[in-house]
């Protein structure tokens, strides 16, 4: 974070109460130094949602709320975090297989696009919320066209030859034009592979290995499908497994250095001249985010590799919390708290402000697991059952609901060192917002200057134990409480 020292032209009081602490913590905003251009904040429906969007209305329009929603209560509480932009998974047929699958858990196959009824409910609701941005992904090719039939490798080979290219393409074409005539959605952004450095042979979940040379080639087939059916959807690509495959060689030489293989026109894998390729590239934060050296050092070498690419941007496209990460905190058991909220933050936080992230993209929106993968999670019942929110989700909610598509991050540092993490962003409409995650086990005092502007109309709110993106009008003082995430709201005049 930089920190950077200004006279005090405009100042916001952030106080706190503890005893011990009297010096404030102070953030100069500076909104003339710009960064990154975010693009949307998302996450996915899988795999829940295909039985999720078949229980009573009550239940599945309360979760679309948590999940959708722009609206407040009388009271001015968020209904909702106000994702951005959803994740639709074209499943690959292994639903239609039944247990001939060999996927195990059957919540976790995908059915073709024409049988999605429960997934389309999803994406109508999130339409009619007002979410204008949709993604569809593929987690292996139909079944139909696989080496094996399966919708999951054999010995971690790739399970599509490259003359069956064009037919996935056309599958995908099919998907994105049917499914609008479905729904009235039509889909921003297809994303065709997934993850491809994993050997996806376990059975566990559909999904494709790919090397780099096969995931241009399945590219540029795509790309020409949609240009001869005139269809305007961006191809996403990359999908790493980690983010170090973006800009090294790792582990995979042949899956590695993304960024350059596909953007690089000296690559014999460059696909960066295709007019319907995003400019951006995608990587998954899983299993570089503990300890914090690492996962520092990751996302600056992930923003070097990417700023070294004119006009290229870089979507943090899926997480959840995996793994044991270093001892900082354990995937398994569900946890409601804010416990896994403040570490979600955290990686949040690192990968807008570190590896300058346009997008933020969680894994299961609803979860039946007992895991720490969902925002939202259920009862494992196919038409109906019990569902809870998180923690995790309020505490993305801080992020998502205030910077809006099109925002701006812009400088704040802290003049001395604090557990506090910041960050700040400038909307289209001229509001600002301030991002604090507070990890530790007291209030702290903070105080803010502007470089140049005024701030107005400030509003807090807070996600700790005590509530969900809590609304705390400022007077001249605001509380960071102990474990919360808060965002500072307010206009901005120049």
């Amino acid at each position: 974070m930089n920190r950077i020292f200004m006279p005090v032209l405009m100042v916001i009081t952030f106080m706190k109460t503890a005893v011990a602490q009297t010096t404030a913590v102070h953030v100069s905003i500076d909104p003339g130094t710009t960064y990154q251009t975010i693009d949307n904040f998302s996450a996915s429906d899988a795999w829940s949602v295909q039985f999720v969007g078949n229980w009573p209305e009550q239940k599945k329009n309360a979760m679309a709320d948590w999940l959708f929603s722009m609206d407040t209560t009388s009271s001015g509480t968020p209904r909702g975090i106000g994702l951005s932009m959803w994740r639709y998974n074209i499943g690959a047929g292994s639903t239609e297989q039944g247990d001939s699958s060999d996927i195990r858990d059957e919540w976790r196959r995908a059915s073709e696009w024409q049988h999605q009824s429960g997934q389309q409910w999803f994406l109508e609701a999130a339409r009619k919320r007002k979410v204008y941005r949709f993604l569809g992904f593929l987690n292996s090719p139909p079944v139909r066209l696989t080496t094996n039939g399966k919708a999951f490798a054999h010995k971690g080979l790739s399970n599509i030859t490259a003359d069956k290219y064009d037919a996935m393409a056309a599958y995908v074409a099919d998907a994105v034009n049917g499914i609008y005539k479905t729904t009235g959605v039509r889909f921003d952004f297809i994303s065709p592979v997934n993850e491809p450095q994993w050997d996806w042979s376990d059975g566990n979940q559909e999904g494709c290995p790919y090397d780099n040379e096969q995931i241009s080639g399945v590219a540029k087939s795509l790309s020409k499908v949609l240009t001869a059916r005139k269809i305007n959807t961006k191809i996403l690509i990359g999908e790493a497994g980690k983010l170090d495959y973006l800009f090294s060689t790792a582990d995979k030489p042949a899956k590695g250095k993304q960024v350059s293989a596909f953007f690089d026109p000296s690559s014999p894998y460059y696909v960066g001249d295709l007019s319907n390729i995003s400019r951006n590239i995608a990587g998954h934060s899983y299993f570089t985010t503990s300890p914090a050296q690492v996962a520092v050092s990751t996302r600056e070498a992930l923003a070097k590799a990417v700023g070294a690419v004119p006009g290229l941007g870089f979507w943090q496209s899926e997480y959840c919390i995996l793994g044991d990460n270093a001892g900082e905190i354990n995937g398994s058991k569900r946890d409601y708290g804010m416990d896994a909220a403040l570490y979600l933050a955290t990686v949040i936080h690192r990968d807008l402000v570190i590896a300058n992230a346009k997008a933020w993209q969680y894994w299961l929106a609803i979860s039946p697991y007992d895991y720490k993968d969902g925002l939202i999670y259920i009862d494992k019942h196919k038409t109906d059952g019990d569902y809870h929110d998180s923690k995790m989700l309020w505490a993305m909610g801080n992020f998502s609901r205030f910077i809006r598509p099109g925002a701006q991050r812009i400088k704040a540092g802290l003049d001395r060192d604090s557990s506090l993490l910041i960050s700040a962003y400038k909307n289209t409409d001229n509001s600002v917002c301030l991002v604090i995650v507070n990890p530790s086990q007291q209030e702290i005092q903070m105080d803010a200057s502007t470089k140049k502007g005024k701030i107005s109309r400030l509003r807090t709110y807070v996600t700790s134990d005590a509530g969900n993106l809590q609304p705390v009008p400022v007077q001249n003082k605001i509380i960071i409480p102990a474990r919360a995430v808060v965002t500072v709201t307010g206009s901005i005049k120049l």
